[in-house]
């Protein structure tokens, strides 16, 4: 017996994935292992609610009310916020605009897929860590051993670069230039390159655990991999710095308080730049931000700090200055005087 011709839906995901994305948008093997989890999440639910298998599905079981379904799924079952659940409609959105150019007499149903809106959400704030904070966690990892030096080597690289974690991770021994001018190659978002410089520690932290895993300087294979020598995942990073976040908390208990993720680190790098008088157009490139508007919030974070810092000054202090200005003969006496 003849196995089945594929049908329409299954013939239109082959040609986004191995054609349309890869070729024609020229995405990156992020985006779309990204847009492969939303279709392996949206195919497994839509074969739940109908009753069959996720072979027997078709363009047809792609119905409006049935996404929108699915993104309530997300948010409710699988307790996904609304950023992750509009990253979720917009692999579904770039495989309607696909499946109208590649099947046409779909089209009717692929401009009402189209038309689900994305879902607004609240601007989150923005959290950091204060130096002492981020002190304690550098001191977390045990430097007697080669996992923790490979770990402070870590979250010290993060911390100067402000990279987002995968682009930590991709870094090879072939990217990093540890003779001045101190600095390292990072890929971001749209395979966009960018230079990014390194503080000494940093760069002999990077050069110790090279010469330590016995790396070649010009290898081009990820610098940081476990201890079996796979190169590490986010998922490990995110271990990792929770492990190293339970440590430090017990040193600086403000730290309890504050939820820590990778991105917290990234934060911690742009506000520490701009309490440092880095202007944001040069914080805006060193994070590889397409444009500086994405910058602007921290802009924010530092006018929030300037109000505390100007409400914390007591009144009664300013009153004894005032006073004491009226009291002098003259206001060069005063001057001197300070």
């Amino acid at each position: 017996m003849s196995a089945a011709p594929p049908n329409a839906l299954a013939r239109a995901l082959r040609s986004f994935f191995a054609d349309h994305l890869p070729r024609v948008r020229g995405v990156s093997p992020h985006t779309i292992l990204s847009y492969r989890d939303a279709f392996t999440l949206l195919l497994r639910f839509l074969a739940a609610r109908r009753g069959r298998g996720v072979v027997d599905l078709d363009l047809a079981d792609l119905e409006p009310d049935r996404i929108l379904a699915f993104l309530d799924h997300l948010e409710g079952e699988r307790g996904n916020g609304p950023s992750t659940r509009n990253a979720r409609l917009a692999a579904v959105h770039a495989f309607a605009r696909h499946a109208a150019m590649s099947q046409p007499e779909h089209l009717e149903r692929c401009q009402r897929l189209l038309a689900i809106p994305f879902k607004r959400a609240r601007p989150r704030v923005v959290e950091y860590l204060e130096m002492e904070e981020m002190r304690a966690l550098l001191d977390a990892p045990d430097a007697r051993t080669p996992a923790g030096r490979r770990d402070h080597a870590l979250l010290l690289a993060m911390f100067n670069t402000g990279a987002r974690v995968q682009e930590i991770l991709d870094v090879r021994p072939c990217d990093l230039q540890l003779a001045r001018p101190l600095q390292v190659r990072l890929r971001g978002k749209g395979r966009k390159e960018r230079f990014c410089p390194l503080w000494p520690q940093t760069a002999e932290a990077l050069a110790s655990l090279i010469r330590e895993s016995r790396l070649d300087p010009d290898a081009a294979h990820p610098l940081f991999r476990s201890r079996r020598g796979h190169p590490l995942t986010r998922f490990g990073a995110r271990y990792l710095l929770r492990k190293y976040v339970a440590r430090a908390r017990a040193i600086t208990p403000t730290l309890i308080a504050k939820r820590v993720h990778p991105h917290t680190l990234r934060h911690t790098t742009a506000v520490h730049l701009l309490q440092a008088g880095v202007d944001l157009v040069t914080i805006s490139h060193w994070l590889g931000h397409a444009s500086v508007e994405t910058t602007n919030r921290y802009a924010a974070v530092d006018l929030e700090m300037k109000r505390a810092a100007i409400a914390k000054a007591h009144p009664d202090g300013l009153g004894e200055a005032v006073a004491a200005w009226r009291s002098d003969a003259t206001i060069m006496d005063w001057l001197e005087a300070l």
